[in-house]
């Protein structure tokens, strides 16, 4: 499995690996899934989350490998979430709304005490993170939007923007330049997004109940 960590090819001067390559790609296929309100979203979603952990396990990471299987297990239980039929529209997608204030709340302080903790577990073991604050930003961040997601929430589009502030700048500064490119493309995919599950989100009556 040593190959995922080998370089693909250079662009930009800057050198891409194929590991951060082929999970962040298949990645953006399951936020573009998620998008289009497919439950095949969750599945690649956790190929995605597969993959990386294969590629931080091979190379010793063992702090970015666990964090992958914590994404994995959200994803299998966003999987177990969309498929119940909670929610579902006529199309056989998820209907999805907009989070109470009491939600969104509790996101704000899931969010919040979650980067404060692991922000200092990763700084009580180096070894965990290469970028210890921003790294667990990230991560929680990208808990709290799949979470979000699984509920049917617009809000979950938010999370995801907000993790891409932060995100962009650092895989550029910490060598992993196509996730820093695919990054980009997220926040496109983001506002696109965003704004097919708001205008959705306004038409209860044909998505059916809430998530």
């Amino acid at each position: 499995m040593n190959w995922l960590n080998s370089e693909a090819f250079v662009l930009f001067h800057q050198h891409i690996k194929w590991s951060d390559m082929i999970g962040n790609v298949i990645g953006l296929i399951g936020l573009a899934l998620g998008w289009r309100r497919s439950l095949w979203s969750w599945p690649v979603q956790f190929l995605s989350g597969l993959i990386l952990f294969a590629a931080f396990a091979t190379a010793h990471l063992s702090g970015s490998a666990g964090k992958q299987v914590v994404v994995m297990l959200v994803a299998a239980w966003g999987f177990r979430q969309w498929s119940r039929g909670r929610g579902q529209s006529a199309d056989g997608s998820v209907a999805v709304r907009f989070a109470t204030w009491h939600e969104r709340a509790w996101l704000a302080a899931a969010a919040a005490l979650g980067t404060l903790a692991v922000g200092s577990l990763f700084t009580l073991f180096p070894h965990l993170s290469w970028d210890p604050w921003p790294d667990a930003y990230i991560f929680v961040g990208t808990v709290v939007a799949m979470y979000a997601q699984a509920r049917g929430m617009v809000e979950f589009w938010f999370a995801w923007l907000l993790v891409d502030l932060v995100g962009v700048p650092l895989n550029f500064a910490n060598g992993f330049a196509f996730s820093g490119f695919v990054y980009v493309l997220y926040g496109a995919l983001v506002l696109w997004g965003m704004r097919d599950w708001w205008l959705r989100s306004r038409q209860p009556a044909m998505e059916g109940v809430p998530a």
